[in-house]
């Protein structure tokens, strides 16, 4: 029996070196796939429900240094400014008011989710009317709005700006913009936003770039990680998740352990193109079927030299500018390129740029190739 048991184990030792070996490639393939193509689902959804809510309320900006609005051509500058005025006890009706140290603003910022009475946000200031700078000026007490026409902050503080604005009787400078500028920590919350997250029974993430095959992986990975099918995508933008029972009236931790999870997001093939400033952005599946390109300019140079023609001396005639133009045109070789079938994204832009095109040609190649039915993608023209 021993050397059968020899036999045994060398057999064993054997099959179990053939199976690292098969399995080995499997496991750096694994480790070997880029993290860098992956995100997490923090990056790639939102909780329905978890956001933000803008405000917006109307102010008056005081202590400019002559700065302000100028009251004849801003009328609501003036009203507020003697609305606030009686309200303080002092009466201004009827009288001529000439002061340039006010300014007429809107105030806007952004409510973040879960935000607490009692809290402070910052709040960005702009100037409504003609005023030239808001630069050492101060926001008086501000309502701020929200959707529903409710107060849910009031702003009040000195307007910090990044630029400047100077000038003189002949000359002018400019940096930034003196017209807008922010309140750090300007606004005070004195209304919350009600939404309780922890009574939920479903949940609803929304896809920031909606794509089935996205949100497909996104309920697969998180069905993985729970155990269990809680997680179906309903549609390209919404991954509904049902609660498991072992996370009732702990939402945060299982959303906190869902956002964490890493999925690699799918985008359709597509092609932005702006043709306003040149710009091509190309996705990583573009593809094209075997194609020829040619490209040939042709530029037109008008160049204009008048001449000025005298008369004689002593003779009747006078002083006339004769035009002059010299006109030249210049047609480049047109030069054929091949690109071939299935190329990835990284050939094409190098074929495409053996072409030695700009931009704005190259946007029209595009446009030729996608009529031509070779391009296996959508091209968005912003």
């Amino acid at each position: 029996m021993k050397p059968g048991s020899n036999y045994l184990r060398k057999l064993l030792a054997v099959a179990a070196l053939v199976a690292s070996c098969l399995l080995a490639p499997l496991a750096l393939a694994d480790v070997a796939r880029p993290l860098s193509s992956m995100s997490r689902i923090k990056d790639l959804a939102q909780v329905e429900g978890v956001r933000q809510n803008q405000l917006v309320g109307y102010g008056l900006v005081v202590g400019l240094q002559g700065t302000g609005d100028t009251l004849n051509n801003s009328p609501f500058t003036r009203q507020s400014l003697t609305a606030m005025l009686e309200r303080l006890g002092v009466n201004t009706r009827g009288a001529n008011l000439r002061t340039a140290n006010v300014a007429a603003v809107m105030v806007t910022a952004n409510l973040p989710a879960f935000s607490t009475q009692g809290t402070r946000l910052d709040v960005t200031v702009s100037a409504l009317g003609d005023s030239k700078s808001l630069e050492g000026g101060t926001l008086l007490v501000t309502p701020l709005l929200g959707a529903d026409g409710e107060v849910y902050a009031v702003a009040q503080g000195s307007v910090a700006i990044a630029g400047f604005a100077a000038e003189g009787q002949g000359a002018s400078i400019s940096r930034g913009v003196p017209t807008v500028g922010r309140i750090s920590n300007g606004a005070l919350i004195e209304r919350e936003v009600e939404f309780t997250l922890s009574d939920k029974r479903t949940l609803r993430l929304a896809l920031r770039n909606p794509d089935l095959t996205t949100a497909r992986r996104i309920a697969s990975a998180i069905n993985d990680f729970i155990g269990m099918d809680t997680a179906q995508p309903t549609d390209p933008g919404t991954v509904h998740i049902r609660v498991p029972p072992r996370y009732t009236g702990n939402m945060i931790e299982l959303l906190t352990e869902v956002e964490q999870l890493r999925v690699e997001p799918d985008h359709p093939a597509r092609i932005i193109v702006d043709e306003r400033s040149g710009i091509i952005v190309m996705g990583r599946d573009v593809r094209v079927s075997t194609i020829a390109v040619a490209q040939g300019n042709l530029t037109v140079t008008i160049a204009e030299e008048p001449v000025v023609s005298q008369p004689e001396p002593f003779s009747e005639g006078e002083t006339v500018v004769v035009p002059r133009t010299t006109l030249q045109v210049e047609e480049t070789d047109a030069r054929l390129a091949l690109v071939e079938e299935g190329v990835t994204l990284r050939e094409l832009v190098d074929g495409l740029n053996a072409l030695g095109v700009g931009p704005r040609d190259l946007i029209a190649i595009l446009q030729a190739i996608k009529a031509a039915g070779a391009l296996q993608a959508d091209i968005e023209v912003m």
